[in-house]
């Protein structure tokens, strides 16, 4: 009893002082733990989404990818399987397992390592929110005592939840959402049993047991992990024997974009570091809705593509990428080295492994051995230079030989040899009545270049200039019926020494014609003209009311011919206010930002092109246009208004409204009115000019028809709403299209980054029926691009037409003179003038074409049947 008695108060005190260290170390640890309260409102590190207008992904960013999600939404089996591995007991303890905690005592003292961590989830939790990984007594100490603290403040499921979401599995994936995306490409819902326990194992050392960087070490940890799922009961045997058996089919799996655009994704980035700065822009989990329409965008970027591709290949034949040394390979020699070499979309590498008469074998990256036939060979004329290409080749040794290594692309059923393009091209297409930017591309293929050459390349214009130059002289006495001579020019310059000769393209003169299809046939010596009349400065005024850097237009005549230096985007926004009826719009891609609980955290208030709000402003009454999202109910088919306009106008709205970009009247919260650059008149009156340029004049019948520059968009769209303008410089170095309809504006340029490089010529080109060749130039280089993404966007639209404005007349007038007439045969016209600005005299009706002394049957001064 004595004995007893000494035992039982030995470890009373023990007890005691055991209990009085614990209290002491808490006191003296305590001015360094952290407060657990934040887990309360706890936002997980998650990486910001760049959506389109319609919800397609098109990117994210972010050090951490991270998918959060309920413990509901994870699938009750991958939760045990964490739950068996890492802390069977979790539901039973309060923080600190203390079985655990004696075990790992117990095996320190046996091996002197410390190899068991005894650590519960909650432990882990502490250790992932306050803590860091670093093996050491006063860690671990820490780790017990917030977890512990933890426990008090969360219940097990929301500790649970939130490690689920928090932990790190290796690859930049946190939580199990991530990890499901990250390896397998799935939804956790999606996940089979060995996947899951792969997951499961990789808390413990995510990057040694990585599924994908350590196979091996990954099956070993799964099955592990199995084994503790089997005997805890989650699982029977004969699961644990087909899951165990099971390969690892672990690869890695990047965001799930839905929608290629990386020149608009890397637009968002900036943007939104310039609205939340770089650290909350990345890890906020802020959702970016754009307002790029996704068809929209996957037209302009297969046009682009198309475009490039074909300029490309009616150049000629540039030869392999390299010929492999040592060759032949074997072919798992020959696998691996393709794997090692980048794609870039449609172009895939690939290496020529035999030659056979007319066809090719060929070792495709990711695909095997595919066949080459000629159809998809013929093409490949050897390429001498910009403006020459050999002879067409016989055999498909002619062109590439056994050890090349190539690309392929694939046009439908048809494999055809390829290369990588060193031409490129941008194209943007604008909503003209609010600048939202619906489809933007800004190079071939962004892993090649990131310069993003749709805002950032400022390239001469060439006639793209040309609608903004004519509608100043509609504002300074001309009009659409006035005579311009189009003659050539010889101006002496005494400075220089020489006389300037500009010239039209082709070097076609018509003498005295109309304005209209001066602008329609892109007659350059007309420009020139109209230019010296207006006035230089006057004509520099309109372009910088247009949105034009003043500093980018050179103070002399060339500028007249395009001279100046502008990027596309420069150019689209322009274009725009000829559209829109004559107001500036600002472009802008962000249409809103929300927050990672979907609330709305920051809305665009984009200026708006509106006629009518403009009238009833200037009566007096007390209105703004806004840019409104409609929100539609699918119970009522109403259209809630109310939310929308408060969005516009800054204050939250109950319900986040659908963006659809269109404008209302409101009360006057924020003026939000686009300015006017061009009157309504002027901007109508240039569009018919324009759609000239597309539809043509004459009387194909009685042989006094003709063309505009851009003739090719009535053959292929076959639309009578469309007005376009092409554009190339001088000697081909640049080439554009610009066009527009009511609803949607599109500029497209193709050109070398090297300014210095021309687009050339090529001879008569039939492979693949490209019919293009001759001098490349706006209407055969860029113009067919711009054609392709209408006719895809487009698609379904019903032709609306321009509408004429008030204070726009309409009269007949003789297509030869431009003054009345009362013929109303093919030798007239109805054109349309401003009030006031109309012939006032009749031409003689017996009076012959007085500049073409031959019959007034030749009168091919036309611009269109009406």
């Amino acid at each position: 009893m004595k004995w007893l008695k000494r035992f039982l108060l030995a470890v009373i005190v023990m007890s005691a002082l055991g209990a009085a260290s614990v209290v002491a170390m808490y006191y003296y640890i305590k001015p360094e733990l952290p407060s657990v309260k934040v887990l309360k409102d706890i936002r997980l590190q998650t990486p910001m989404r760049v959506y389109s207008a319609d919800g397609e992904l098109i990117s994210q960013f972010g050090e951490k990818r991270r998918i959060p999600l309920s413990l509901k939404e994870m699938p009750p089996l991958l939760v045990k399987a964490f739950i068996d591995t890492e802390d069977s007991r979790f539901y039973e303890h309060d923080g600190i397992d203390f079985i655990g905690v004696a075990r790992a005592a117990v095996n320190l003292v046996l091996t002197g390592r410390k190899s068991q961590g005894a650590s519960t989830i909650t432990m882990q939790l502490a250790r992932n929110f306050f803590l860091s990984r670093k093996k050491a007594y006063i860690r671990k100490i820490k780790e017990m005592f917030i977890a512990w603290h933890i426990e008090q403040l969360l219940t097990k499921d929301e500790i649970l939840e939130l490690y689920l979401n928090k932990i790190a599995l290796g690859h930049r994936a946190y939580g199990v959402g991530a990890a499901a995306q990250v390896y397998y490409g799935k939804d956790v819902a999606d996940l089979t049993l060995p996947e899951m326990a792969t997951i499961a194992g990789l808390p413990k050392a995510p990057s040694t047991l990585n599924p994908i960087s350590n196979p091996a070490r990954s099956i070993e940890r799964r099955n592990v992990v199995l084994g503790r799922m089997l005997a805890m009961g989650d699982i029977t045997q004969a699961e644990y024997d087909a899951a165990s058996k099971a390969p690892n089919t672990a690869k890695y799996h990047g965001a799930e974009i839905t929608l290629s655009a990386h020149y608009v994704a890397e637009m968002v980035r900036q943007k939104m570091i310039e609205l939340f700065g770089e650290d909350d822009a990345y890890s906020k989990g802020y959702q970016v809705y754009t307002t790029i329409d996704s068809s929209k965008q996957n037209a302009a970027r297969q046009a682009l593509v198309s475009n490039v591709l074909h300029y490309d290949m009616r150049h000629g034949w540039r030869g392999p990428v390299k010929h492999l040394q040592n060759w032949p390979w074997p072919a798992d020699k020959v696998s691996q080295y393709l794997k090692g070499l980048d794609t870039y979309t449609p172009l895939i590498p690939a290496i020529v492994t035999a030659v056979n008469g007319q066809n090719a074998q060929v070792a495709v990256k990711g695909l095997g051995e595919l066949t080459l036939n000629w159809q998809g060979l013929a093409w490949a004329r050897p390429y001498i230079d910009a403006d020459h290409q050999g002879d067409p080749p016989q055999q498909a040794s002619d062109i590439i030989q056994p050890g090349d290594q190539i690309y392929i692309r694939q046009d439908h059923d048809l494999w055809l040899l390829a290369q990588v393009p060193k031409v490129n091209s941008a194209i943007i297409s604008l909503n003209p009545h609010n600048g939202a930017i619906e489809a933007l591309v800004g190079g071939f293929n962004f892993a090649l270049s990131k310069y993003n050459r749709a805002t950032q390349a400022k390239r001469q214009v060439g006639s793209n200039i040309k609608p903004f130059i004519y509608s100043a002289a509609l504002d300074n006495g001309f009009t659409l019926a006035s005579l311009i001579n189009d003659a050539p020019i010889n101006q002496w310059d005494r400075s220089q020494g020489y006389a300037w000769r500009p010239k039209n393209s082709p070097p076609v003169y018509n003498g005295p014609t109309r304005l209209r299809r001066g602008l329609a046939q892109s007659k350059n010596v007309m420009s020139v003209r109209i230019l010296r009349a207006v006035g230089i400065d006057t004509i520099i005024d309109r372009l910088v009311a247009l949105g034009f850097p003043r500093d980018d237009l050179p103070r002399n005549e060339s500028l007249a011919l395009g001279s100046a230096s502008l990027t596309p985007m420069e150019v689209a926004r322009g274009m725009t206010a000829i559209a829109n009826g004559g107001f500036l719009i600002d472009p802008f891609i962000v249409q809103r930002v929300e927050d990672g609980y979907g609330h709305l955290v920051w809305m665009a208030r984009p200026k708006v092109a509106c006629s009518e709000c403009e009238e009833l402003l200037k009566q007096g009454a007390d209105v703004t246009p806004v840019t409104i999202g409609a929100k539609t109910s699918a119970d009522t088919g109403s259209t809630d208004k109310e939310a929308a306009l408060s969005a516009a106008f800054g204050e939250q709205p109950q319900q986040q409204p659908d963006w659809q970009l269109q404008c209302a009247i409101a009360p006057v919260g924020q003026a939000l009115l686009a300015k006017r650059v061009l009157s309504q008149q002027t901007a109508f009156l240039v569009t018919q000019a324009m759609e000239s340029t597309i539809w043509g004049g004459g009387s194909w019948e009685h042989g006094t028809g003709w063309n505009g520059t851009g003739w090719r968009a009535a053959r292929d769209l076959k639309r009578h709403d469309l007005a376009g303008k092409t554009g190339t410089t001088n000697e081909s170095r640049d080439a554009w299209f610009s066009g527009f309809m009511p609803e949607l504006e599109a500029t497209v340029w193709i050109g070398f980054d090297d300014p210095g490089q021309v687009l050339g010529h090529t001879s008569h080109y039939s492979a693949l029926t490209d019919p293009i060749f001759g001098g490349e130039a706006g209407a055969k280089s860029a113009q067919p691009a711009w054609n392709a993404y209408m006719e895809k966007a487009l698609k379904g639209l019903p032709v609306k037409g321009f509408p004429v404005p008030p204070g726009i007349v309409s009269v007949r007038i003789d297509r030869a003179t431009g003054k009345l007439t009362r013929a109303t045969d093919y030798t007239s016209r109805f054109e349309y003038f401003k009030a006031g600005t109309e012939p006032k005299t009749f031409v003689h009706s017996n009076l012959s074409n007085p500049f073409d002394s031959d019959s007034q049957s030749k009168k091919k001064d036309d611009d269109g049947i009406f």
